[in-house]
């Protein structure tokens, strides 16, 4: 059976296509409009979260910059109190000074009493931050009254402080757009001070310009009396007469606990004291202690030999303190004409050079001149830079001109004439400098300058002078450029003391005589009963007697401009003798490779601070 296929009845109907048409394009129009609609919608909300977010941002910047702004000024105001605190300071006065705050304050308001930038490099440009502070005050708390004493030691001097101190600060923060914030502070700063002796450091002995090492109380003798300039120190004790007055224009210090005061009277005899003025039978012994004294000091350390300084001549350091062997002297030392120092040892006139493998010429190699067996010395400046050793063994003369300018060492001996590249030079000091130790194994018989009343010593040379035995002055040593006045209101420096500093004088040239176990022995051989002396001489041990005495005919007049060490005093049989301190010794200037120790500088002190801040309130407001 076949399917059919039935049509309906009447003629095919037929949909039309533009209606079709027209619904397409409508469904499109309102799309897009969709489109348009959701794309100004995304457009505007990016729009206003940029405008949000870069408002808040500068918002925040500029609330960043004055949180900042506050942090920078509380640590800065820590930072410049305890600056405040000088590195020793005396006993009887405090580590801060009472204007330590105030002087905080007016720092701090003259910093950042205007815009500061925070930023640095790009970051400046591109998103730059700024603070400045509106207002900022600091002052100590009225109750208690500061500092508050937190210990003390067994005598009661007071070992411990407590500072406390109030502050507020006021500061703007500004970011690109203009946009201010305010944060205010108010807080406590709390300083706790440790006070400690001093601790010890390396002194020259140049450094006091009066040393005594034994010294006993009420011995039978006493000083001389006058005007004695630069610090003064004795392991012992210092006795008093009466026969005149005693100044002293510098600290005063002895180990002993207590001072002598020798009267005339029998009855009288020797008081004992730790604190003048002593009165016996209407006589009054009182000293002037115009910069303070100390009794009960500690015990300064003397060096035990004169090794280091020895040493110095090979190697320009001096800081080894043992022995200098004769293997080390024959590696190092040669005489003028080449020859090496024997390791057996042999007398003359030895320096430290070598000789350059590739040039040949002869190289300057340590710190000095060495001599063995006694000899005699004449010091002498040539021309402008050179200062000349003249020294005579016997029938023997070496001429050594050393010339820092020049970078030359000369040597003559004989029908020998060496040049040596380079000078003697003091290794330790910073930065290295020229510098000359003449050593001699055996006696300096003779020491002077060319004549009398002419400079010995040339403007920046600096030498010291060693002896194994004895050192005998001859002659004046003077330098050509005097460093200090040597008379009451000088031309330089009206209305000041003998002693003074001139000004532009000081030229690097210094003199340092010393022997570990001899005497420095003054024999004026010149045709003036007048000696003059510009050094530090030092006649100190360990153990040792050594002191400066005179051997010669009596001196009218005795003039020394620097100090005197020594393990004893002994006579120098001078009618006048003045004394002037060289003042640059109190500044860390000192011959080289003179004798050091160390030293806790009596009656000072140095304090360890420990700060605290404590941020009692904070408030963020938007500036005005």
């Amino acid at each position: 059976m076949s399917a059919r296929i039935r049509f309906p009845a009447g003629p095919l109907h037929v949909q039309p296509r533009s209606r079709e048409r027209g619904v397409a394009l409508v469904i499109t129009l309102l799309l897009l409009l969709l489109l348009t609609a959701i794309s100004v919608a995304m457009v505007l909300a990016t729009s206003t979260d940029l405008l949000i977010g870069g408002y808040y941002r500068n918002q925040r910047g500029a609330f960043y910059a004055a949180d900042s702004g506050v942090t920078i000024v509380r640590q800065e105001m820590t930072n410049l109190l305890l600056a405040q605190a000088p590195a020793t300071f005396a006993v009887g006065t405090q580590p801060l000074p009472a204007s330590a705050a105030a002087n905080v304050q007016s720092a701090l308001l003259s910093r950042y009493g205007s815009f500061t930038d925070l930023n640095q490099g790009a970051a400046a440009q591109s998103w730059p931050l700024s603070f400045r502070v509106l207002n900022f005050t600091m002052a100590p708390v009225s109750s208690p009254p500061q500092p508050v004493v937190t210990t003390v030691d067994a005598a009661g001097n007071p070992t411990g402080y407590q500072y406390t101190y109030n502050y507020s600060v006021s500061a703007e923060g500004r970011s690109r757009i203009g946009e201010a914030a305010r944060i205010d502070e108010v807080g406590t700063l709390i300083v706790n001070a440790t006070v400690t002796p001093a601790a010890p450091s390396q002194v020259s002995f140049a450094n006091w310009g009066f040393f005594v090492d034994q010294q006993t109380v009420c011995d039978g003798g006493f000083l001389v009396p006058g005007t004695i300039s630069g610090p003064v120190h004795t392991n012992g004790g210092w006795t008093f007469g009466t026969t005149g007055a005693y100044i002293f224009t510098d600290p005063v210090s002895q180990s002993n606990s207590r001072f002598g005061f020798q009267f005339t009277s029998s009855n009288c005899g020797c008081r004992q004291s730790s604190s003048p003025p002593v009165s016996c039978r209407n006589q009054t012994i009182n000293p002037t202690f115009q910069s303070g004294y100390t009794v009960g000091a500690p015990t300064v350390e003397l060096p035990d030999n004169d090794f280091s300084q020895k040493r110095a001549v090979l190697d320009g350091l001096g800081t080894d303190t043992s022995p200098v062997t004769p293997a080390q002297m024959a590696a190092k030392l040669k005489r003028a004409n080449g020859t090496p120092y024997p390791s057996s040892g042999a007398p003359g006139v030895y320096l430290p050079y070598t000789v350059d493998p590739v040039t040949g010429a002869n190289v300057f190699s340590g710190g000095g001149i060495y001599v063995e067996g006694d000899a005699s010395v004449v010091l002498t400046p040539v021309g402008t830079s050179g200062q000349r050793f003249t020294i005579t063994r016997g029938t023997v003369t070496t001429t050594i001109t050393i010339d820092p300018v020049a970078n030359t060492t000369t040597v003559s001996e004989g029908a020998v004439n060496t040049v040596i590249q380079g000078v003697p030079m003091d290794l330790m000091s910073v930065p290295p400098r020229p510098a000359t130790m003449l050593y001699v194994q055996g006696s300096i018989t003779s020491l002077r300058g060319p004549a009398q009343g002419q400079p010995a010593i040339q403007d920046g040379a600096a030498i010291t002078i060693t002896a194994s035995s004895n050192v005998r002055i001859t002659g004046d040593l003077i330098y050509k450029t005097p460093p200090v006045t040597k008379t009451a209101d000088d031309p330089c420096c009206p209305g000041t003391p003998p002693g003074t500093p001139i000004p532009g004088n000081h030229n690097g040239q210094v003199l340092g005589i010393f022997t570990a176990t001899g005497d420095i022995q003054l024999d004026n051989r010149q045709s003036l009963p007048v000696l003059e002396i510009d050094a530090s001489l030092a006649t100190i041990s360990d153990g040792g007697t050594g002191g400066l005495i005179n051997v010669g005919a009596r001196i009218e007049t005795l003039n020394i401009v620097g100090g005197r060490i020594q393990n004893r005093i002994k006579n120098i049989n001078a009618a006048t003798r003045n004394v002037f301190y060289d003042r640059r010794f109190g500044s860390g200037f000192a011959p080289p490779w003179f004798p050091s120790t160390t030293v806790s500088p009596p009656g000072v002190l140095s304090a360890t601070l420990t700060p605290t801040t404590q941020r009692l309130r904070w408030v963020h407001m938007n500036a005005q």
